[in-house]
């Protein structure tokens, strides 16, 4: 075997990655255009399915800082200058 005809071969190989893609986006583009009416009438079904994927992957809902109990003891262990000089304030229902 010559030494260059490994290269020979990965260079067939990439070629043959990017024909194959092109193909591929090509037939993706008419699958689109072709089913787009079905397409439409599921995505309201695919958007409401996202909100509980969401929650699962971002860990559910942002911004509810103080809710929680480790939280609030590491808050208690290591006090910030803001938070040490202000009293704790007690919520009582």
């Amino acid at each position: 075997m010559r030494p260059d005809s490994s290269s020979r071969k990965h260079q067939r190989g990439v070629a043959s990655t990017w024909i194959f893609g092109g193909f591929a986006l090509v037939a993706l583009f008419f699958l689109l255009a072709e089913h787009r009416a079905h397409l439409y009438g599921w995505l309201p079904f695919l958007l409401l399915a996202a909100c509980p994927l969401m929650h699962l992957l971002h860990g559910g809902h942002g911004g509810h800082g103080g809710h929680n109990a480790e939280d609030e003891r590491r808050r208690d262990e290591n006090p910030t200058p803001d938070t040490a000089a202000a009293p704790a304030a007690h919520h009582y229902h």
